[in-house]
């Protein structure tokens, strides 16, 4: 055991022990990770912008935008026009754009169903929920407007008359509290999960250039000619590994809670076990990598052949659920994919019945990959003669 804790101790050394260590194994990370909450952290918490400009003068207009104001959801910025409304959200100064066309109301109370214009860039979730709620208020106002020409077909006041109807609306006398019971995980957690796991899994590989330097070095075929066993060496490689990767998980979650104050939506220590359990799947990746490259110029193909791919595969820049069906049935054999899926488990208030599947699959892939490296990570003659 004490042969295991000095090769431990020194791959520790060798990774942390020296100012340049630390920056790049300790500091390094923690300012991407930053960087990354500041501008994914709180994705989709801040209101959309919506611009408008209303050229109908009566109480229609007034009301719709009323009522999506009191949403909360919407930042509504007006306009001199519609010629400025287009070159508005042409700049991209809103995300989305409505234009209430003159004599709206009138048309209104006249029967006929007039449209709102609306502009926007590209198709987002925003702009169709906005377009959802618009035509539900109006469909409402149709409703009312069709009310008053029934009752007074001959004319009258009929306007003074929707106007105080949508008045009486807007006092929402009678309404309803939302319960947010937490059902689904924020949409900047998944991306700044996925930007972690991303470079966690290129920090450790990054072991991947010590392995090669210590076989081309023939420090590996000394270690093998000594009194050691061969477990004993690679469970002391393994166990230095992983307590430098603990240490910058620690460093991470400590800077994104306390510092940062990020809501991971979960228990620290879940999302402590998640990252550790991918970081040993790692490590299995990167030791069976290590012991199938025989030349140490070839090392840095690992980002373009392994990290990038299985990101892109695992779900870390996007959702799993918007590529194809042969994809998706693929993710299913790379790490990410599964530690994605137990911080949403978690993220949803799921308990163990539910997590010991994600970390059954992450700990049979680091067991498989940590004794497929094990028994290839061996000194040869390609490694000595490199």
């Amino acid at each position: 055991m004490d042969k295991i804790w000095t090769i431990a101790w020194h791959m520790i050394k060798r990774t942390i022990g020296s100012r340049k260590g630390i920056l790049i194994y300790i500091l390094f990370p923690c300012l991407v990770i930053a960087g990354i909450v500041a501008i994914s952290g709180g994705a989709g918490e801040e209101p959309t912008v919506v611009l408008y400009g209303n050229g109908d003068q009566g109480a229609a207009g007034k009301h719709l935008l009323a009522e999506l104001e009191r949403t909360g959801e919407y930042k509504l910025i007006q306009t001199a026009g519609e010629q400025e409304l287009k070159d508005d959200i042409t700049g991209q100064k809103g995300q989305a754009g409505l234009w209430i066309p003159t004599g709206y109301t009138a048309d209104m109370l006249a029967g006929q169903r007039p449209l709102i214009r609306m502009y926007e860039l590209k198709t987002s979730e925003a702009s169709v929920m906005l377009n959802m709620k618009m035509k539900a208020i109006a469909d409402k106002m149709q409703a009312a407007a069709a009310g008053i020409a029934a009752v007074q077909p001959g004319g009258g006041d009929q306007e003074t008359q929707l106007s105080r109807i949508l008045q009486t609306v807007e006092q929402h006398t009678v309404g309803s509290v939302r319960t947010d019971y937490n059902l689904y995980p924020r949409e900047g957690l998944g991306v700044v999960t996925g930007m972690t796991l991303m470079f966690l899994m290129a920090l450790v590989t990054s072991t991947v250039s010590l392995i090669l330097d210590d076989r081309k070095g023939r420090t590996m075929m000394r270690m093998y000619s000594a009194p050691v066993r061969a477990y004993e060496i690679a469970i002391g490689n393994f166990l230095g590994s992983f307590m430098v990767g603990l240490i910058q998980i620690v460093v991470v979650l400590l800077l994104g809670r306390f510092v940062l104050q990020y809501d991971y939506e979960l228990p620290l220590y879940l999302y402590f076990l998640v990252l550790a359990a991918f970081m040993l799947v790692s490590m299995g990746i990167a030791s069976t990598v290590a012991g199938l490259i025989r030349n140490p110029n070839n090392a840095g193909m690992l980002n373009m052949l392994i990290l990038t791919p299985t990101c892109m595969l695992g779900g870390c820049f996007w959702p799993i659920s918007i590529m194809p069906d042969y994809m998706q049935k693929a993710a299913n054999f790379v790490p990410q994919k599964w530690a994605l899926e137990a911080v949403d488990i978690a993220a949803t208030g799921g308990g163990w019945n539910e997590l010991w599947l994600p970390f059954a699959i992450l700990g049979l892939m680091a067991a498989v990959l940590l004794a497929i490296g094990s028994a290839i990570l061996r000194p040869s003659e390609a490694g000595i003669n490199a």
